[in-house]
């Protein structure tokens, strides 16, 4: 024997060799899809952050069980977008902010990036908030310190991209994880009317102008400028692809994952709901801010409903903000090919939520008014990505089938007409004096 060891591979690299035998044919079955799995679940965190907390349980508090469809619906266009931005990267090699450099004009190309660094900023403060709202209430400590806290921890998880794609993949996964049996346990402390249940998951209904605002407030918020871009970049360097038929391989695996993975997100929001329509529906129907939810369920459920409330929140917020900041890098790397210290990127994306809390705004209605923001921008990569995927000198025979298009294109103008009825609504105009509402 020589005595000489052979090089310890990492972890993203035994993912890549599992994937590259996934393709080749030597691994079967879920093995085969495993190596695949992780992209789509960092988009998902996108899906459960702190905002769609706030929105959920205003909507169960106020409306019981009413506008669980809507949290259906929104999720299947989260699907929709998401396969979209995964197909772009994974045929391409680019991402999404990559390519509108390439194919739209100069000027064009630098108001969308600064559009797209306004909505991190905004999504941030969402998750940085959300996080120190569950540190402040969990250990009792002033939110300033919290935000110190939040900051110092998702620090030191944005440090282990250095390891390769899959150390993080797979903290994120946990911390999915964590949410899921979080809310798996609420419904068991508090389980929900299934048959009312099911029935408003299926049927639309609405009650009154209040109802369609948080309808429309929950669709606004659910498909997030970021996460549409992140997506589309993390997809050329999971596994690089030499042929078509590769490529095909790659998507359907992806495909799969962008079910599974949005299809938890959708089931933790319908959680969310339920949990408000069974808790505060009857008696607390006033209850629309996180704190008032958590010092509630306290007394009505006991500490382990309030704790699994907020360990999910905690969860949420770490990992949404690690999320929120990795596509604050690739957003600003691909539109305009400028990097900057990871330490500083995550300093500016904290500073609204540092000044938030400093002015002592409600931290409720500033994860509110973070959404707004966002739904002004959240055309952007939309119209862009659908453009994009459906360009035959993009995308070659990967290019969106007619119905394929159609369908984008409706779901696009609908969320972008719900978006503009919600930024009326937030500035003051009536509902009842939109035609048909």
């Amino acid at each position: 024997m020589s005595g000489v060891l052979a090089p310890r591979l990492s972890r993203s690299d035994r993912t890549l060799s599992a994937a590259a035998d996934a393709l080749a044919g030597r691994r079967r079955g879920i093995r085969a899809w495993l190596p695949f799995f992780g992209p789509a679940v960092i988009a998902s965190i996108a899906y459960m952050d702190p905002g769609n907390f706030a929105t959920n349980i205003q909507a169960g508090a106020s409306h019981g069980y009413m506008l669980l469809w809507v949290v259906v619906m929104a999720n299947l266009v989260a699907m929709l977008f998401q396969s979209l931005s995964a197909k772009l990267g994974i045929v391409t090699g680019c991402s999404l902010a990559r390519l509108c450099r390439a194919h739209f004009p100069t000027p064009l190309t630098l108001c969308m990036w600064v559009a797209s660094e306004v909505a991190a900023m905004a999504t941030d403060l969402a998750e940085t908030i959300g996080a120190a709202i569950a540190i402040s209430l969990l250990f009792g400590i002033p939110l300033m310190p919290a935000l110190l806290i939040t900051f110092v921890v998702t620090y030191a998880l944005l440090t282990l991209q250095s390891r390769g794609f899959r150390p993080l993949e797979l903290i994120i996964a946990g911390f999915v994880g964590v949410i899921c049996l979080s809310y798996l346990l609420e419904l068991i402390i508090a389980p929900p009317d299934w048959g009312a249940f099911a029935y408003h998951a299926v049927v639309p209904q609405l009650a009154g102008p209040q109802s369609v605002m948080l309808a429309v407030g929950i669709i606004g918020a659910t498909v997030m400028p970021h996460a549409i871009y992140l997506h589309s970049a993390l997809m050329p360097q999971r596994v690089p692809t030499r042929t078509d038929a590769e490529r095909r391989q790659v998507l359907r695996f992806s495909n799969r994952e962008v079910i599974i993975a949005l299809g938890l997100a959708g089931m933790v929001n319908l959680a969310m709901v339920a949990m408000a329509a069974t808790m505060f529906h009857q008696g607390h129907s006033d209850v629309g801010e996180i704190e008032t939810a958590y010092h509630t369920l306290v007394p009505l459920m006991g500490m382990a409903a309030a704790g699994a409330f907020l360990t999910a929140l905690l969860a949420s917020g770490v990992s949404s903000s690690v999320v929120g900041t990795m596509a604050g890098q690739t957003i600003m790397q691909d539109f305009v090919g400028f990097r900057i210290p990871l330490w500083l990127r995550r300093l500016v994306t904290m500073l609204p939520a540092l000044a938030v809390i400093m002015a002592g705004v409600d931290a409720t209605t500033a994860l509110v008014m973070s959404q707004v923001v966002l739904s002004l921008v959240l055309p952007v990569p939309m119209l862009a990505l659908l453009h994009l995927t459906g360009r035959r000198d993009v995308m070659g025979a990967f290019a969106n089938q007619r119905h394929t298009q159609a369908l984008a294109w409706v779901t696009t103008l609908v969320v972008i007409a719900l978006n503009g009825i919600l930024l009326l609504q937030t500035f003051g105009v009536p509902l009842n004096l939109l035609p048909g509402l």
